[in-house]
């Protein structure tokens, strides 16, 4: 078993805790891991990535080379373009629909999700909307990490697991929230692989 995953977002998405919660049901399912991240820029809203690679045998480095990553997880439509480069043919393009919009000439976002559904592997999900149905639309980004459960490699109750480890200390109604929006999501990607 071997999956490359690259996380792309803004800064205050929620991309590091996509990337933990990957990490714990990764570990505890028994696999090597490694992470590389960039997030100097989040506290002004910049560009934040992480490279994630799991594998059943050793990883020598924790760098995706361009066209082998086999996953991006995007919580923002115009930043899963900046890494498409990333992606292997075959790979899956996970995204949400709605832009952080925090720069005054962010570009037409239909045109942004017209490049988006040009990737024959796509799944495109508004994840605020999903979130806010759970009643905790700071959960998005577990929406998102739902979304991309199918396509992990994992035991979804290992990403649940890992879910309510990560925000045990927030508290039990913090945890639910966020299993309900990891569920939402991957309920999202069932029906849309159905069709």
């Amino acid at each position: 078993m071997k999956k490359d995953i690259v996380l792309a977002g803004v800064g205050g998405q929620g991309i590091l805790s996509i990337a933990a919660s990957i990490g714990l049901a990764a570990i505890e399912a028994g696999l090597h891991i490694k992470q590389s991240e960039v997030h100097g820029m989040s506290q002004r809203g910049g560009d934040v990535q992480a490279n994630l690679r799991l594998s059943d045998k050793e990883i020598a480095s924790d760098l995706i080379p361009g066209g082998k990553a086999d996953l991006i997880i995007s919580i923002e439509p115009m930043e899963s373009l900046r890494y498409l480069p990333f992606l292997s043919q075959g790979g899956w393009l996970v995204t949400n629909t709605q832009p952080y919009d925090n720069i005054k000439d962010y570009p037409d976002i239909n045109l942004i999700l017209e490049e988006i559904r040009a990737v024959s592997n796509h799944i495109l999900i508004d994840a605020g909307k999903l979130a806010l149905e759970t009643g905790s639309k700071k959960s998005a980004n577990m929406v998102i990490l739902g979304a991309a459960a199918p396509f992990l490699g994992l035991d979804y109750t290992l990403l649940e697991k890992a879910v309510a480890t990560l925000f045990r200390s927030k508290g039990n109604e913090v945890v639910e929230a966020n299993i309900k929006a990891l569920q939402k999501g991957k309920d999202f990607t069932g029906e849309y692989l159905k069709n």
